[in-house]
């Protein structure tokens, strides 16, 4: 398989590693970006980044919690341009969604579109903001988080961009403490998109994933001139404890805390059930890049002044 510039740079946009590895991990894998990715990881290469697919779309996510903070929703809308993205008509739009959502307790979008708000259903509304923009404006996701049990908070990054719900179980919640624990809810939820975690807890990794980074770390110190000597047993809590930075890396609650890396996010949790008095754990969370996964149109100015004039 022919390997283009193009995949060269695709893959060293993905990883942040030097072109000429990216040229000879596609070489080795077939063109397969994917592969290429766990081939550089095993040659313990660091990849600084890693995205699916380019985050272009414009719109919002938005987020709406109960008075109660019981229930918590995340939605995304999508529009055609950052300027309407900012408008007043948008915002209120994204607002009603949220708010439709956590009411509703729906999910699912068509279902969604169908609940009845004061003004009109929510796909009434979705087709007067449309009519007033003149932009396509569409309700692309949702998620209902619902615990009579939990404290629900959220945190909208850059008035959209991205939105963070994370459910903490509390018990023995009070007028008096509730505050705090709110609080420390929305710092974690803050911590979750700064950090982007994909798990709460070991226990949330599926074996699957577990294995496969196994065989990555194996791999790893396969390929390292140094282990060439080392008993298999001094490799195999080599490879354990890689295994265990696999998790304070991609679990939530083993991570260094943004606003205080001196403590996990466990810890502050912990912290702040002490000060309380109540019981706190970190249930779930969900998180919403607007734009994840959809591409943007792109348009050449000069290629459609030319069409307009007649000249190709």
């Amino acid at each position: 398989m022919e390997i283009t510039a193009s995949d060269v740079a695709k893959l060293r946009e993905i990883t942040g590693v030097g072109l000429m590895a990216c040229k000879k991990a596609l070489v080795a894998t077939d063109g397969d970006i994917d592969k290429a990715c766990e081939y550089l990881r095993e040659q313990g290469m660091s990849i600084v980044a890693k995205k699916a697919s380019r985050i272009a779309a414009e719109g919002a996510a938005w987020a709406c919690i109960s008075a109660d903070k019981h229930t918590g929703a995340l939605v995304e809308v999508n529009c055609e341009s950052d300027f309407v993205a900012k408008s007043d008509v948008f915002v209120k739009l994204c607002e009603d969604v949220a708010k439709a959502a956590v009411e509703s307790g729906k999910e699912d979008v068509e279902e969604l579109k169908a609940v009845k708000t004061k003004e009109g259903t929510i796909e009434e509304l979705i087709t007067a903001a449309t009519s007033k923009t003149g932009e396509k404006i569409s309700l692309r996701r949702a998620v209902v988080q619902k615990n009579a049990g939990a404290i629900e908070e959220a945190y909208i990054h850059m008035g959209g961009k991205m939105g963070t719900l994370v459910e903490v179980s509390a018990e023995g919640v009070t007028d008096a403490n509730t505050a705090d624990i709110v609080a420390m809810a929305h710092d974690v939820a803050m911590h979750i998109a700064a950090f982007q975690p994909p798990y709460v807890r070991k226990s949330d990794v599926p074996e699957s994933a577990v294995e496969h980074e196994r065989e990555i770390i194996k791999q790893q110190l396969m390929n390292d001139e140094k282990n060439k000597n080392k008993p298999e047993q001094v490799l195999a809590k080599i490879a354990e404890n890689k295994l265990g930075k696999f998790f304070e890396e991609n679990c939530l609650l083993y991570q260094a805390f943004a606003k205080d890396p001196s403590i996990t996010v466990e810890q502050l949790v912990a912290a702040t059930a002490k000060k309380t008095g109540a019981k706190l754990d970190v249930v779930r969370f969900s998180k919403f890049v607007m734009g994840e996964g959809i591409e943007k149109r792109t348009d050449n100015l000069a290629e459609e002044v030319a069409k307009l004039s007649g000249n190709k």
